[in-house]
């Protein structure tokens, strides 16, 4: 049943994120004088519907879907180049724009969308998407506030007893050379407060003073129990694997760990979750989009990979890209994980994270330049500008409106394809799924 609740709790938390993407493109609109004929928030047939000025508002059943009907998004056809040719392609561009003009009534010309200057075209398109990345700044500035986020303090958790032990599965054993940190004495609970009398606040600064004072006695200054103690100890140069900003091994091109020489103490630090400051939500949204940029910059070969997996030929990556399947069955996972050192507080953070999570994904997916994205749109409108700039600088006459009605039949292709996309995913995230477990 847990399970049940977590993925339902996903659903309400998209669809709400897709309402207020929705919404940020409604506002604009209006406020430069659109007129948006309808909003809507899921699909299948309305279950609620309303009329608010021009704007026809509708709720229907099923998740993950939306729009909003902007007047006259491609201009008509005395205003743009003439379509020559009678082929499918000529067809689909002269149907849209007869689509799109019909909606225009009569009085309402002037509030066409594509009326609009390029500059307040690309804030009604991008709207949406940075609403999306909104909801991310305040999802993680809420976590970080409320409930914290998992840091690495100078309390040692635990004494490592040899630095290179040579026993089997990494046992140290009797001849193995003891680690500074166990000869200088340092015990579990022990917090490091200073190192050669200066002040310590964060466990990276200690391990780079750390690593840059090999087999040099270093003082440092520890609280056991409330008392202040000192201890001495020569950090040694030792052979130690190398960590990713996520603090995982980096690994060759051949698998294997790769290793510097480097000064070692032997002390493991303290894992815990502190409540972060109002500009935290922001750094580490920064930080997660450019690892989501990242991730979406190889979307063809994350795909290719996800194939495989989903037809048994490799195993599924786990940090790889996942569908809304994949998404719901994390959140399943989060609800009825059964662990009495998980707190109702981690499972709640833990769900909002997810949230924040594909509304980054909405974030950049969405500012791809291919119509039908928003991303297309707002790539149309600031070549509009760059047309105006030129005509400008040359002294000529302002160009035509950017005719996005061309764009239709790509538009089209980029559907399928998403599609396409979407099943695989979806197939893959049922037979090859990603599991928290």
């Amino acid at each position: 049943m847990a399970f049940i609740i977590g993925i339902v709790i996903l659903l309400v938390g998209i669809t709400l994120s897709i309402a207020l993407h929705e919404f940020g493109h409604l506002v604009p609109a209006k406020l430069f004088g659109v007129r948006v004929p309808k909003y809507v928030v899921g699909f299948g047939p309305t279950l609620w519907s309303t009329k608010r000025g021009d704007t026809e508002y509708e709720i229907k059943p099923f998740p993950l879907w939306g729009y909003v009907r902007l007047m006259g998004m491609v201009p008509p056809a005395d205003e743009v180049k003439p379509v020559t040719g009678t082929g499918w392609m000529a067809r689909m561009i002269r149907e849209t724009r007869q689509s799109a003009v019909e909606e225009i009534e009569p009085g309402d010309e002037p509030r066409a969308f594509y009326r609009l200057s390029w500059p307040k075209r690309v804030v009604v398109m991008a709207g949406g998407t940075f609403m999306n990345l909104f909801l991310v700044v305040l999802i993680l500035t809420g976590i970080g506030i409320f409930y914290g986020a998992e840091t690495t303090v100078p309390t040692v958790a635990g004494v490592v007893e040899c630095a290179a032990p040579t026993g089997e599965d990494g046992e140290c054993l009797a001849e193995d050379p003891p680690t500074a940190a166990s000869l200088a004495g340092f015990e579990v609970g022990d917090t490091i407060v200073a190192v050669d009398g200066m002040e310590v606040e964060d466990w990276d600064v200690l391990v780079g003073y750390i690593q840059g004072h090999a087999d040099v006695q270093v003082v440092f200054t520890v609280d056991r129990e409330g008392d202040e103690i000192i201890l001495r100890a020569a950090p040694t140069l030792e052979f130690r694997p190398v960590d990713d900003e996520d603090g995982n091994y980096v690994v060759d091109r051949d698998g294997n760990i790769v290793t510097r020489q480097t000064g070692f103490l032997g002390v493991q630090p303290t894992l815990t979750i502190e409540k972060q400051g109002i500009g935290w939500g922001s750094v580490t949204t920064v930080e997660y989009l450019g690892l989501t940029v990242e991730i979406m910059s190889h979307l063809p070969e994350q795909l290719w990979h996800a194939g495989r997996a989903a037809f048994g030929l490799e195993e599924r990556d786990p940090d790889g890209i996942i569908g809304f399947v994949g998404a719901g069955r994390i959140a399943g996972e989060i609800a009825a994980v059964d662990d009495p050192e998980v707190t109702m507080a981690d499972q709640v953070a833990a769900m909002f994270a997810l949230v924040a999570a594909v509304n980054l994904a909405l974030f950049v997916f969405n500012l791809i330049p291919l119509t039908p994205l928003d991303g297309g749109h707002v790539a149309g409108a600031l070549w509009q500008g760059v047309k105006n700039g030129w005509a400008r600088f040359w002294d000529k006459p302002k160009p035509r409106p950017v005719d996005l009605a061309r764009m239709m039949p790509l538009a089209y292709v980029v559907i399928v394809l998403f599609v396409l996309m979407g099943g695989l995913l979806i197939y893959a995230d049922i037979v090859a799924p990603v599991s928290l477990r």
